[in-house]
């Protein structure tokens, strides 16, 4: 049997959320898998590293796909071509695009819908449009319609008015390499990010929809009520940095307690959550939400919106807060930060929680619901 995929987003260095999920899931298929065919479609010149059985076959289609009209191309004209080229048996995306007119089974995973509860969320007028327009169309097209959570399977069938038998929750789960690092480790981290200072810390893009502003202005108010020496970590990229949240962090009274990483290496992501006081990942919607899980491998605690997806995936191992409620966000802070017995409990809780997600367990799910789409 031949496996077409969707392979864009394997980008060395470079891998996002979905294109991690793209390559821990292929990894794992690929070896369970022997007797199967998996072919690779790629957008422009691939890692050798992305090659990593014998049984994996990576094909270019030479257009890069870096704005809307050139994902239209790519996915209604060119892999249509190349799916009956290659004699696809199915076409599986581990993102939510698939070409809507080919005859192979297609399976397509829907990490969430954001952007249809938020117009502003996404940040781009041309993208948004887009994703309105086809993502609906995409998940009728499909056989199949994967998602990562019960939340996102919900809101996909109710949004989208699809049946529940459609949508397969495969989850989602951490990087596997986050460990607990020593209490000597631990203190030079802090010595090396926070001139030796305990600390919150954030990671992720700094986008709206990441709740950065109530963020910044919950730290405030943590400033004020402690009076303490906590700094506040934040780890991503400023790309969508400008506008609200940027005025947001200018008008802070603490501002110069705050630390700009920007992004690291999953080692030092590592070794900032496990040196921290815990992670404050508030975001206003998550359709699976890595971070908490991360956080709890390396066993720090977890304050997290009690919104979207959350509370399913953080589990008893986080305390929840209201996004939209900087004082709730505070409240959080200062019971973490002045409660050490209750801090050492949810980390105990979100160990255990985080051993309810690995990616072995993701890609048997994803497997089964390509044997239950071939079987139809």
């Amino acid at each position: 049997m031949r496996v077409g995929v969707n392979s864009r987003l394997l980008l060395k260095d470079k891998l996002e959320g979905i294109g991690y999920f793209t390559l821990k899931n292929l990894e794992r298929l690929a070896k369970n898998h022997p007797d199967c065919e998996f072919v690779l479609f790629f957008d422009r010149p691939y890692d050798r590293d992305f090659v990593f059985a014998k049984n994996v076959k990576p094909i270019v289609i030479p257009l890069p796909t870096r704005h809307p009209m050139l994902w239209h191309i790519y996915f209604e004209i060119l892999l249509p071509i190349y799916i009956r080229l290659y004699k696809i048996d199915v076409f599986f995306s581990p993102e939510g695009y698939v070409p809507t007119r080919v005859k192979s089974p297609m399976l397509c995973t829907i990490h969430d819908i954001n952007f249809e509860h938020d117009k502003t969320y996404i940040g781009n007028r041309v993208y948004q449009r887009y994703m309105e327009y086809f993502t609906p169309r995409f998940a009728k097209s499909a056989n199949a319609v994967l998602t990562v959570s019960e939340f996102s399977k919900q809101d996909i069938a109710t949004t989208y008015q699809i049946d529940e038998n459609k949508i397969f929750n495969v989850e989602s789960s951490a990087n596997e390499d986050y460990i607990t690092y020593s209490k000597e480790e631990n203190e030079r981290t802090r010595e090396r990010y926070s001139n030796s200072c305990p600390y919150f810390y954030f990671v992720g893009s700094l986008q709206k929809r990441k709740n950065l502003t109530n963020l910044f202005r919950a730290f405030d108010l943590f400033k004020d009520k402690t009076q303490s020496n906590v700094k506040l970590l934040i780890v991503g990229s400023k790309k969508w940095w400008k506008g609200e949240i940027e005025d947001t962090f200018n008008a802070m009274r603490f501002k110069n307690e705050v630390v700009f990483t920007g992004r690291l290496p999953l080692e030092e992501v590592n070794r900032i959550a496990s040196a921290s006081i815990g992670l404050v990942f508030v975001s206003f919607f998550e359709g699976f939400g890595v971070p908490p899980l991360e956080a709890y491998r390396s066993s720090t605690a977890v304050i997290t919106s009690n919104t979207s997806s959350m509370p399913e995936i953080a589990g008893e191992g986080a305390l929840y807060a209201n996004p939209y409620d900087v004082n709730s966000i505070c409240e959080a802070m200062i019971r973490l930060y002045s409660n050490p017995l209750l801090r050492e409990e949810l980390i105990k809780k979100g160990q255990e929680q985080a051993k309810k997600y690995s990616w072995d367990k993701t890609a048997e799910l994803v497997w089964n619901a390509i044997e239950k789409v071939l079987k139809k």
